[in-house]
């Protein structure tokens, strides 16, 4: 009876991209590419969003690519965060 249930949460949402600004102590802001097809012409697109992300660690620079990760609202905007750096 002394064994705690192992609590399962939902897959979170697992992003690749580039950090392209710095925007206070532990915050960035990472830019995500996705492609998708032209609803008219059929060509490929390049679509690209903006992610704010914590990073926790503080080591993430301008030009690093990032995995980031869902997560709860950490500020009014921020609701990413870095899970791995990969620095260029």
């Amino acid at each position: 009876m002394s064994e705690t249930p192992e609590v399962k949460r939902n897959s979170r949402k697992v992003r690749k991209g580039v950090v392209v600004s710095k925007s206070g102590i532990k915050s960035v802001i990472v830019r995500g590419e996705s492609r998708e097809q032209h609803p008219v012409y059929g060509k490929t697109v390049r679509v690209f969003k903006k992610y704010h992300a914590h990073d926790e660690a503080d080591t993430a620079k301008v030009g690093d690519e990032v995995t980031i990760m869902e997560t709860r609202p950490l500020s009014a905007t921020k609701r990413w965060r870095i899970v791995n750096t990969e620095e260029n």
